[in-house]
C-alpha cells in the first residue's frame, strides 16, 4: 500500500512523462521544500468507486495519504486524466487544477463562450455546424485574411492562416467535407505574429512573456519554433489575464493574449501550461510559486 510519511506534505504530480521539463521542475521544488513527490502516469491508474471509500490504485497498489496534487493532463488523455483528477476530489485532496475547470479548458468553443459572457475582448469568432454558406461565415469573422483553427489542436498544429477569401473558402470547404470541426477567427494584423503568454497562480500573475514567431510564420508557439522575452504586462493586460483565468475557473493558467487596436484580446487559457519557456524567459521560479499554491490549500 503507497503511504506517504517522509516529509511535510505528500504531493502528486499527474504526469505521463517524467522526464518532462515542466514534471522535473515541480518534483524538484516540492522536494527542496521537503514534500514528499510522487511522479505517477495517470493513464496507468485503476479508480475504485464506492459509497464511503473512493479509492484509486496505481501499479497494483492503492494510493493514500496524499495531500495534493499537480495535474499535468495532456490533452489525448483528457477524458481518462479528468476522472483521475476527479478520484482525487473525492478523496478530499486538493488539486491545483479542479477537475471541471479542467473540462471546460479542453472545450476550445466553450471556453470562448465562457470568455465572451465574462466580458473579455475577443477575437472575432464564427463557429457553425458545417455551414455551407463558407463567405458569409468569413465574412462574420471579418473577412481574409482569417484563422481557422481545428477545436482539438494544440500547440499550433490544426491552425492555418487563409490569406484571401478564395482560399479561407476553399480551407473551410475541405474542412466541412471531412466533417471536421473549426472555428474561423478574425486575424489581428498589428500583433505581427506574436503573443503574450501570462502564468497566473492563485489569483496573481507569477511571470509574464512575449512570444514572437520566427519569421514568415503567424504563430508564435515556441514548438513552433518561435522565441521568448520577458515583458511587463500594462494594467489592462494584467487584469484581462487575471479575469480569464476567474472565469474558467483555474488556479493555475496560461493565459495567451493579443495585442490589439482595441486593446488586449484573449486567444486561449492554458489549463496545463509549459514551465520551460516561461521560466526561461523570466528567471523566475515558477514551479516553486505553484509548490507554494498547493501548500496553502491543502489540508
Amino acid at each position: 500500500m503507497l503511504t506517504y510519511t517522509l516529509a511535510d506534505m505528500k504531493i502528486v504530480v499527474l504526469s505521463q512523462n517524467p522526464n518532462l521539463y515542466s514534471t522535473k521542475r515541480l518534483i524538484e521544488s516540492g522536494q527542496k521544500k521537503g514534500h514528499d513527490m510522487l511522479i505517477v502516469d495517470h493513464s496507468k491508474c485503476d479508480l475504485v468507486i464506492e459509497r464511503k471509500k473512493p479509492g484509486l490504485i496505481y501499479k497494483g497498489e492503492e494510493i493514500e495519504g496524499v495531500d495534493g496534487v499537480i495535474p499535468r493532463i495532456g490533452s489525448s488523455i483528457t477524458f481518462y486524466g479528468t476522472a483521475v483528477v476527479r478520484q482525487f476530489e473525492m478523496m478530499k485532496v486538493f488539486s491545483a487544477v479542479e477537475s471541471q475547470a479542467l473540462v471546460r479548458s479542453r472545450d476550445k468553443l466553450r471556453s470562448l463562450q465562457i470568455l465572451s459572457r465574462a466580458g473579455l475582448g475577443l477575437p472575432k469568432t464564427v463557429f457553425s455546424n458545417y455551414s455551407k454558406n463558407v463567405s458569409a461565415i468569413i465574412e462574420k469573422a471579418g473577412g481574409a485574411p482569417v484563422v481557422i483553427k481545428l477545436l482539438e489542436g494544440t500547440q499550433g498544429l490544426g491552425v492555418v492562416l487563409a490569406d484571401n477569401q478564395n482560399s479561407a473558402e476553399s480551407i473551410l470547404e475541405a474542412f466541412n467535407g471531412l466533417q471536421a470541426r473549426v472555428i474561423v477567427q478574425e486575424f489581428i494584423k498589428e500583433a505581427k505574429g506574436a503573443d503574450l503568454r501570462a502564468f497566473v497562480v492563485d489569483g496573481v500573475v507569477v511571470g509574464a512573456m512575449k512570444r514572437q514567431g520566427k519569421e514568415g510564420e503567424f504563430r508564435s508557439n515556441l514548438h513552433r519554433g518561435g522565441s521568448a522575452e520577458i515583458i511587463q504586462l500594462s494594467d489592462e493586460e494584467e487584469n484581462a489575464a487575471l479575469k480569464a483565468a476567474r472565469a474558467m475557473g483555474l488556479g493555475i493558467a496560461g493565459v495567451d493574449i493579443l495585442q490589439s487596436a482595441r486593446g488586449p484580446l484573449i486567444l486561449e487559457v492554458n489549463s496545463s501550461p509549459g514551465l520551460e519557456g516561461i521560466e526561461s524567459a523570466t528567471g523566475k521560479d515558477i514551479a516553486g510559486q505553484i509548490i507554494k499554491y498547493v501548500e496553502r490549500n491543502a489540508e
